[in-house]
């Protein structure tokens, strides 16, 4: 519950035109300071949190177990966990690229959902809470890689989970 507090503060902060990415280029020690602030750890812990689910939690282990091992004792790059992730996912999925998309975009994505009978639509757009008119930037270019997991009435959670990646205005 206490997490999940967390995570909605941040995500509040994180809706505001005034946000910052999780990651970008720093060229002075203050930009450093900003940049570890709570949205960047909270927001930072909620992208692994998906990205474990999407990968399912034994490919996310593996992933982090090669990181760990081909880093330990040096340094590393946001990349290099990306990296990891790839080797084990054999090329199946990019991750850097997917995960790209939610550390250097400041915001998250809202995705609306519309059923026509059979058929479904998922459309992403950036979400604001509250237009700051002083800060305004136009995000209209921002697209996120939304892993999105579902479930269909032939199935239950825990036995039939499918996985779609939301890697466009909109899908069906």
């Amino acid at each position: 519950e206490d997490f999940l507090n967390l995570v909605f503060k941040a995500m509040m902060k994180d809706s505001l035109n005034s946000s910052h990415p999780v990651s970008s280029a720093v060229q002075s020690s203050e930009q450093i300071e900003e940049m570890f602030d709570a949205l960047s750890y909270i927001k930072g812990a909620s992208l692994l949190l998906m990205l474990k689910h999407y990968l399912t939690k034994d490919v996310f282990q593996a992933g982090i177990e090669v990181y760990l091992h081909n880093h330990n004792y040096g340094t590393a790059q946001s990349d290099d966990l990306w990296d990891s992730m790839n080797e084990i996912t054999n090329g199946t999925l990019d991750v850097k690229k997917m995960m790209k998309t939610w550390i250097v975009h400041k915001g998250f994505p809202l995705v609306t959902v519309v059923r026509k009978g059979k058929l479904i639509s998922v459309q992403q757009e950036k979400f604001l809470y509250r237009v700051e008119p002083e800060n305004w930037t136009s995000d209209a270019s921002y697209l996120w890689h939304i892993p999105l997991t579902y479930i269909t009435s032939r199935c239950n959670f825990t036995h039939c989970t499918n996985a779609y990646l939301l890697d466009q205005k909109s899908g069906m």
